[in-house]
Order: C-alpha cells, then sequence, then structure tokens
C-alpha cells in the first residue's frame, strides 16, 4: 500500500508526486487503491496544447509558464513524446527549452512517452493527470508532439484545447486536419509576424466562426511566442473557456464518458504483448499457414 504518500501528494510535494506517478507507470502493488483513494474534483485547468510539429508549441508553452509563475501560479507539463513504431521504445526529448524551470519548485515537468504505431497518448495519462490534480497544481499543460492520434486524442483528456499552427501552413484553411478543427477550443496563430499572417487569421476566424459549439465563439489568438506577443491574451481566452465550462454538466460528463472509454480500452489491451505477436506471425509468415482474420480470432473469441 502506498497511502502513507497521499497526504504528501496532497499536501503538493513533488518529490511525493514523482513517487506517485512512477508507481502508477509501473503498476506496483498497491497502484490502484491509490488511485481510488484520491481526492475528487481539484481546481486544476487542464490545458492540451496541440498542432503540427514545428508549429513552436514548446516554445509557447515555455513563456506561458513564465508569464504564469510571475503570477504566483503552480505549473505542471506532461511532454508527451513519441515512440519508434519499429523498436517500440520511447525517443524522450530532453526539452532543452523549458530547462530552465527544471529548479523551480513550483513547476514540475514530466516526459511520457507515446504507444503504439499511431502515436496516441500515453495509456496512462489519465491517471498520472489526476495525480497532477490531487497535488494541487494550477494548471496542467498537456503538449503534444504533433503526430498521429495523440494531436486529437488530448481533447479526451483536457478541459480545454489549444491548437497551434502557423501561416505557413499555408493560405488554405482547408489543408488543415479536420480532426483538428473539431477539437479546438481555442486558436492560437504562432509567428504571427510573418506577412501572410493577418489573412491567414482572417480566414481562420471566419472558418472558427462557423464550427463554434456550446455557446463558445473560438477564438483565435495571434502570438509571437518568441517575443512573448499575445500571450496575455491566450491566458485571458483560457480563463473564459474555463469559467464557460464550469457548470457545464453534460460536457463535463462527456469528458469523463472518453476517460473511462480509454481506460476499458488500455486495460483489456494490457495483456497484449506486441513483440509476442510480431514473432507469432513471423513464424506463421515462414510456414506459409499464416491468415489475418483466423489469427485475431485465436486471441479475441468470438
Amino acid at each position: 500500500m502506498h497511502f502513507p504518500l497521499l497526504p504528501l501528494l496532497m499536501n503538493g510535494d513533488s518529490k511525493a508526486l514523482a513517487r506517485c506517478i512512477s508507481l502508477v507507470e509501473n503498476e506496483a502493488a498497491g497502484y490502484e487503491q491509490l488511485l481510488e483513494n484520491l481526492p475528487a474534483g481539484g481546481h486544476t485547468r487542464v490545458i492540451g496544447i496541440t498542432g503540427p510539429p514545428g508549429a513552436g508549441k514548446s516554445t509557447l508553452v515555455n513563456e506561458l509558464i513564465q508569464l504564469l509563475l510571475e503570477q504566483g501560479k503552480r505549473i505542471a507539463i506532461i511532454a508527451i513524446d513519441p515512440s519508434s513504431p519499429f523498436n517500440y521504445g520511447a525517443l524522450l526529448g530532453d526539452r532543452i527549452r523549458m530547462s530552465q524551470h527544471f529548479n523551480n519548485h513550483n513547476v514540475f515537468i514530466r516526459s511520457m512517452a507515446s504507444r503504439g504505431a499511431l502515436g496516441g497518448l500515453s495509456p496512462k495519462i489519465i491517471e498520472v493527470s489526476d495525480l497532477i490534480k490531487a497535488a494541487g497544481f494550477d494548471y496542467l499543460f498537456i503538449e503534444t508532439v504533433g503526430v498521429g492520434q495523440s494531436e486529437v486524442e488530448v481533447a479526451g483528456v483536457a478541459d480545454t484545447t489549444i491548437v497551434v499552427v502557423v501561416p505557413e501552413a499555408g493560405d488554405e484553411i482547408q489543408t488543415m486536419k479536420a480532426g483538428l478543427m473539431e477539437i479546438a477550443n481555442i486558436f492560437v496563430v504562432n509567428k504571427a509576424d510573418h506577412s501572410n499572417a493577418d489573412e491567414f487569421v482572417k480566414n481562420l476566424r471566419l472558418l472558427a466562426h462557423t464550427r463554434q459549439k456550446d455557446n463558445w465563439e473560438i477564438p483565435v489568438i495571434k502570438t509571437v511566442a518568441t517575443k512573448q506577443e499575445g500571450l496575455p491574451a491566450l491566458i485571458d481566452a483560457i480563463a473564459l473557456h474555463q469559467h464557460q465550462i464550469m457548470d457545464n454538466t453534460e460536457r463535463h460528463a462527456h469528458l469523463l464518458t472518453e476517460k473511462t472509454y480509454q481506460l476499458i480500452q488500455h486495460r483489456r489491451m494490457k495483456d497484449i504483448d506486441r513483440r509476442a505477436l510480431q514473432q507469432q506471425i513471423q513464424q506463421q509468415l515462414t510456414s506459409g499457414e499464416f491468415n489475418l482474420y483466423r489469427f485475431v480470432n485465436t486471441l479475441v473469441p468470438k
């Protein structure tokens, strides 16, 4: 049992939080009881940051951290890094841009590997998010790598999803992935000091207006993260969206349903070993006996 860690966690102890996360990630004995005894609720604002590679997401998060620290806030960051679809190993980045905050007791940074060839979120992202909430942080930023399923899956975990794009994405907004359009609560056009930024922002605002939901007009915020331009407006937009959804029980139920579905899915897939699957398939391919559907039916009976 790991209940002695719980009071320390709830008191905001970062070392206790790190230990609890490791226990959950490694599924150590008693980790489920630890999770079952976490307090409900909390005031942590969970913000998903997603968008294509090269949009400046890490720089944006880094500058947001600095601004929020100046406001006396405690901030946690989960950086989702890709796993190789070839060797199933985690390629954890250095997150060099955030290194200036590593020794700040008001900042907690954790890098988590995505799992699977499609680049989805880490299987333990929900549990780790709840541990961070229990530790009483004001903000939790979940930054995706910007490829694969993680781009859209983050909306199933975050209260507010920010999609970061850049004018270089092209004048044709229609080229943007449909999934990103669906999940955005806030659009950020970063590197907005580029020559074609105003036209890009204008077109994006027109499109965002047609996608409004839950009486929320999706704002399009212009930023130049490297110069901290537009960040106060972004923080205001986050606060406004959080206030908008505060009493929306239907949205809250939807988010919990998404989390429940993901947890059930991960639990059912837990015993599936990718390496063992590949070995079995290779053996059957060698003998010329492999049939995809027969093989799947042996693993998952009808």
